[in-house]
Protein backbone atom coordinates (compact mmCIF):
# COMPACT_ATOMS: atom_id res chain seq x y z
CA UNK A 1 0.00 0.00 0.00
CA UNK A 2 1.26 3.47 -0.87
CA UNK A 3 -0.37 6.74 0.24
CA UNK A 4 0.76 10.15 -1.02
CA UNK A 5 0.16 13.47 0.73
CA UNK A 6 0.61 16.98 -0.64
CA UNK A 7 0.79 20.53 0.72
CA UNK A 8 2.84 23.64 0.19
CA UNK A 9 4.77 22.89 3.39
CA UNK A 10 4.60 20.81 6.57
CA UNK A 11 0.87 21.12 7.20
CA UNK A 12 0.55 17.59 5.80
CA UNK A 13 2.49 16.10 8.75
CA UNK A 14 -0.53 15.43 11.02
CA UNK A 15 -2.36 13.45 8.32
CA UNK A 16 0.86 11.62 7.36
CA UNK A 17 1.46 10.66 10.97
CA UNK A 18 -2.13 9.46 11.28
CA UNK A 19 -1.79 7.29 8.18
CA UNK A 20 1.42 5.88 9.65
CA UNK A 21 -0.39 5.16 12.94
CA UNK A 22 -3.28 3.39 11.21
CA UNK A 23 -1.05 1.50 8.75
CA UNK A 24 2.60 1.27 9.86
CA UNK A 25 3.19 -0.94 6.83
CA UNK A 26 2.07 1.67 4.28
CA UNK A 27 4.65 3.43 2.12
CA UNK A 28 4.27 7.22 2.27
CA UNK A 29 5.08 9.81 -0.39
CA UNK A 30 5.18 13.38 0.94
CA UNK A 31 5.12 16.05 -1.76
CA UNK A 32 5.51 19.73 -0.82
CA UNK A 33 6.43 22.95 -2.60
CA UNK A 34 9.23 24.87 -0.85
CA UNK A 35 9.93 26.73 -4.10
CA UNK A 36 6.37 28.08 -4.27
CA UNK A 37 5.22 28.39 -0.68
CA UNK A 38 3.23 29.93 0.85
CA UNK A 39 0.22 29.18 -1.29
CA UNK A 40 -2.24 31.29 0.70
CA UNK A 41 -1.39 34.69 -0.89
CA UNK A 42 -1.49 33.29 -4.44
CA UNK A 43 -4.43 33.73 -6.78
CA UNK A 44 -6.69 30.66 -7.02
CA UNK A 45 -5.41 30.05 -10.56
CA UNK A 46 -1.75 30.25 -9.54
CA UNK A 47 -2.33 28.11 -6.46
CA UNK A 48 -4.07 25.48 -8.58
CA UNK A 49 -1.14 25.39 -10.99
CA UNK A 50 1.34 24.87 -8.13
CA UNK A 51 -0.89 22.23 -6.53
CA UNK A 52 -1.19 20.32 -9.80
CA UNK A 53 2.60 20.25 -10.16
CA UNK A 54 3.05 18.94 -6.63
CA UNK A 55 0.29 16.36 -7.13
CA UNK A 56 1.75 15.14 -10.42
CA UNK A 57 5.16 14.72 -8.78
CA UNK A 58 3.51 12.49 -6.20
CA UNK A 59 1.44 10.67 -8.81
CA UNK A 60 4.64 9.67 -10.65
CA UNK A 61 5.33 7.37 -7.69
CA UNK A 62 2.06 5.48 -8.37
CA UNK A 63 0.33 5.89 -5.01
CA UNK A 64 -2.97 4.17 -4.26
CA UNK A 65 -4.45 7.48 -3.03
CA UNK A 66 -3.50 11.14 -2.65
CA UNK A 67 -4.41 13.22 0.39
CA UNK A 68 -4.54 17.00 -0.05
CA UNK A 69 -3.20 17.90 3.39
CA UNK A 70 -4.10 21.57 3.11
CA UNK A 71 -7.39 23.39 3.64
CA UNK A 72 -6.54 26.20 1.21
CA UNK A 73 -5.55 23.82 -1.59
CA UNK A 74 -8.71 21.82 -1.01
CA UNK A 75 -10.84 24.96 -1.37
CA UNK A 76 -9.26 26.15 -4.60
CA UNK A 77 -7.67 23.16 -6.33
CA UNK A 78 -9.57 20.00 -5.39
CA UNK A 79 -11.78 19.91 -8.54
CA UNK A 80 -8.73 20.35 -10.79
CA UNK A 81 -6.76 17.71 -8.88
CA UNK A 82 -9.58 15.21 -9.16
CA UNK A 83 -10.05 15.95 -12.84
CA UNK A 84 -6.34 15.34 -13.44
CA UNK A 85 -5.85 12.19 -11.35
CA UNK A 86 -9.13 10.36 -10.81
CA UNK A 87 -10.30 7.68 -11.24
CA UNK A 88 -6.80 6.21 -11.33
CA UNK A 89 -5.75 7.84 -8.04
CA UNK A 90 -8.47 8.76 -5.53
CA UNK A 91 -7.96 12.32 -4.21
CA UNK A 92 -9.05 13.10 -0.64
CA UNK A 93 -9.46 16.73 0.42
CA UNK A 94 -9.21 18.28 3.89
CA UNK A 95 -12.26 20.07 5.29
CA UNK A 96 -12.51 21.65 8.78
CA UNK A 97 -14.26 19.28 11.19
CA UNK A 98 -17.26 21.56 11.75
CA UNK A 99 -19.99 18.92 11.44
CA UNK A 100 -18.73 16.47 14.11
CA UNK A 101 -17.75 19.32 16.41
CA UNK A 102 -21.21 20.89 16.21
CA UNK A 103 -22.98 17.71 17.34
CA UNK A 104 -24.68 18.52 20.62
CA UNK A 105 -24.84 22.25 19.97
CA UNK A 106 -23.34 24.74 22.39
CA UNK A 107 -20.61 27.27 21.71
CA UNK A 108 -17.73 26.37 19.42
CA UNK A 109 -15.00 28.35 17.68
CA UNK A 110 -13.19 27.86 14.38
CA UNK A 111 -9.55 28.91 14.28
CA UNK A 112 -8.45 29.54 10.70
CA UNK A 113 -6.23 31.73 8.58
CA UNK A 114 -7.39 35.32 8.04
CA UNK A 115 -8.17 34.50 4.39
CA UNK A 116 -10.42 31.62 5.38
CA UNK A 117 -12.09 33.36 8.33
CA UNK A 118 -15.27 34.99 7.13
CA UNK A 119 -14.87 33.52 3.63
CA UNK A 120 -17.84 32.31 1.65
CA UNK A 121 -16.32 28.82 1.85
CA UNK A 122 -16.20 28.71 5.64
CA UNK A 123 -19.53 30.49 6.06
CA UNK A 124 -21.06 27.86 3.77
CA UNK A 125 -19.69 25.06 5.95
CA UNK A 126 -21.10 26.74 9.03
CA UNK A 127 -24.48 27.21 7.37
CA UNK A 128 -24.65 23.63 6.15
CA UNK A 129 -23.11 21.72 9.04
CA UNK A 130 -23.08 23.74 12.28
CA UNK A 131 -26.68 22.94 13.13
CA UNK A 132 -27.71 24.44 16.45
CA UNK A 133 -24.15 25.20 17.54
CA UNK A 134 -23.21 28.84 18.13
CA UNK A 135 -20.05 29.38 16.08
CA UNK A 136 -17.37 32.07 16.50
CA UNK A 137 -14.85 32.51 13.70
CA UNK A 138 -11.38 33.33 15.03
CA UNK A 139 -8.68 34.60 12.63
CA UNK A 140 -5.13 33.48 13.42
CA UNK A 141 -2.78 35.82 11.51
CA UNK A 142 0.77 34.53 11.35
CA UNK A 143 0.14 31.22 13.11
CA UNK A 144 0.57 28.94 10.08
CA UNK A 145 3.80 30.71 9.10
CA UNK A 146 5.13 30.45 12.66
CA UNK A 147 4.41 26.72 12.69
CA UNK A 148 5.92 26.25 9.22
CA UNK A 149 9.19 27.84 10.31
CA UNK A 150 9.30 26.26 13.76
CA UNK A 151 9.34 29.69 15.45
CA UNK A 152 8.19 28.86 18.98
CA UNK A 153 8.12 32.47 20.17
CA UNK A 154 5.91 33.45 17.25
CA UNK A 155 3.72 30.39 17.85
CA UNK A 156 3.16 31.40 21.46
CA UNK A 157 2.36 35.01 20.49
CA UNK A 158 -0.05 34.14 17.72
CA UNK A 159 -1.76 31.40 19.74
CA UNK A 160 -2.19 33.81 22.66
CA UNK A 161 -3.72 36.42 20.35
CA UNK A 162 -6.20 33.90 18.95
CA UNK A 163 -7.05 32.63 22.43
CA UNK A 164 -7.84 36.20 23.49
CA UNK A 165 -10.40 36.38 20.65
CA UNK A 166 -11.99 33.07 21.61
CA UNK A 167 -15.07 33.30 23.87
CA UNK A 168 -14.20 31.95 27.32
CA UNK A 169 -17.24 29.66 27.40
CA UNK A 170 -16.63 27.70 24.17
CA UNK A 171 -16.64 23.94 24.64
CA UNK A 172 -14.70 23.06 21.48
CA UNK A 173 -12.37 24.60 18.89
CA UNK A 174 -12.16 23.44 15.28
CA UNK A 175 -8.59 23.66 13.95
CA UNK A 176 -9.33 24.97 10.47
CA UNK A 177 -5.74 24.85 9.19
CA UNK A 178 -3.71 21.66 9.09
CA UNK A 179 -0.64 23.42 10.51
CA UNK A 180 -2.47 24.15 13.76
CA UNK A 181 -2.66 20.48 14.70
CA UNK A 182 1.12 20.48 15.08
CA UNK A 183 0.90 22.93 17.99
CA UNK A 184 -2.21 21.53 19.68
CA UNK A 185 -0.36 21.46 23.00
CA UNK A 186 0.28 25.20 22.88
CA UNK A 187 -3.34 25.82 21.96
CA UNK A 188 -4.67 23.67 24.81
CA UNK A 189 -2.48 25.56 27.28
CA UNK A 190 -3.60 28.95 25.96
CA UNK A 191 -7.27 27.96 26.24
CA UNK A 192 -6.97 26.50 29.74
CA UNK A 193 -9.71 27.93 31.98
CA UNK A 194 -9.40 27.21 35.70
CA UNK A 195 -12.61 25.73 37.04
CA UNK A 196 -13.95 24.88 33.57
CA UNK A 197 -13.72 21.63 31.57
CA UNK A 198 -10.84 21.49 29.06
CA UNK A 199 -11.70 22.81 25.61
CA UNK A 200 -11.96 20.02 23.03
CA UNK A 201 -9.71 20.52 19.98
CA UNK A 202 -10.80 18.88 16.76
CA UNK A 203 -8.56 18.65 13.71
CA UNK A 204 -9.04 16.80 10.44
CA UNK A 205 -6.04 14.45 10.26
CA UNK A 206 -7.71 11.37 11.72
CA UNK A 207 -10.80 11.63 9.54
CA UNK A 208 -8.77 12.30 6.40
CA UNK A 209 -6.47 9.32 6.99
CA UNK A 210 -9.44 7.04 7.65
CA UNK A 211 -11.19 8.27 4.50
CA UNK A 212 -8.09 7.56 2.42
CA UNK A 213 -8.11 3.95 3.62
CA UNK A 214 -11.84 3.65 2.90
CA UNK A 215 -11.39 5.01 -0.63
CA UNK A 216 -8.93 2.23 -1.46
CA UNK A 217 -10.86 -0.49 0.37
CA UNK A 218 -8.24 -0.95 3.10
CA UNK A 219 -8.72 -1.54 6.81
CA UNK A 220 -6.82 0.08 9.66
CA UNK A 221 -4.15 -2.24 11.03
CA UNK A 222 -2.17 -0.33 13.67
CA UNK A 223 -0.64 -3.61 14.84
CA UNK A 224 1.03 -4.20 11.43
CA UNK A 225 4.81 -4.36 11.27
CA UNK A 226 6.37 -0.89 10.77
CA UNK A 227 7.78 -1.65 7.35
CA UNK A 228 6.45 1.41 5.49
CA UNK A 229 8.96 3.59 3.66
CA UNK A 230 9.05 7.38 3.34
CA UNK A 231 9.70 9.31 0.13
CA UNK A 232 10.03 13.10 0.39
CA UNK A 233 9.54 15.31 -2.67
CA UNK A 234 10.47 18.99 -2.53
CA UNK A 235 8.96 20.84 -5.50
CA UNK A 236 9.36 17.59 -7.43
CA UNK A 237 12.91 16.83 -6.26
CA UNK A 238 13.68 13.88 -4.00
CA UNK A 239 14.95 15.15 -0.64
CA UNK A 240 14.56 14.89 3.10
CA UNK A 241 12.09 16.24 5.61
CA UNK A 242 12.87 19.92 6.26
CA UNK A 243 14.52 20.79 9.55
CA UNK A 244 11.37 22.52 10.82
CA UNK A 245 9.43 19.26 10.43
CA UNK A 246 11.78 17.54 12.86
CA UNK A 247 10.79 20.05 15.53
CA UNK A 248 7.43 18.27 15.84
CA UNK A 249 6.66 14.80 17.15
CA UNK A 250 4.91 13.91 13.89
CA UNK A 251 7.95 14.80 11.78
CA UNK A 252 10.41 12.99 14.06
CA UNK A 253 8.29 9.85 14.06
CA UNK A 254 7.98 9.86 10.27
CA UNK A 255 11.74 10.33 9.89
CA UNK A 256 12.36 7.44 12.30
CA UNK A 257 9.77 5.19 10.68
CA UNK A 258 7.77 4.82 13.87
CA UNK A 259 4.07 5.58 14.51
CA UNK A 260 3.00 8.55 16.61
CA UNK A 261 0.89 7.53 19.58
CA UNK A 262 -2.77 8.55 19.14
CA UNK A 263 -3.38 11.90 20.83
CA UNK A 264 0.34 12.62 21.30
Amino acid sequence: MKIALMDSGIGLLPAAAEVRRLRPDADLVISSDPDGMPWGPRTPEDLTERALAVARAAAAHAPDALIVGCNTATVHALPALRAALEPGIPVIGTVPAIKPTAVGGGKVAIWATPATTGSAYQRGLIRDFAGAAEVTEVPCPGLADAVEHGDEDAVRRTVAAAAALTPPDVRAVVLGCTHYELVAGHIRTALDRPGRPPVVLRGSAGAVAAQALRRIGAQAAPEAAPTGTLTVLLSGRTGELPRAALGYAEGRALAAGTPVAHGA
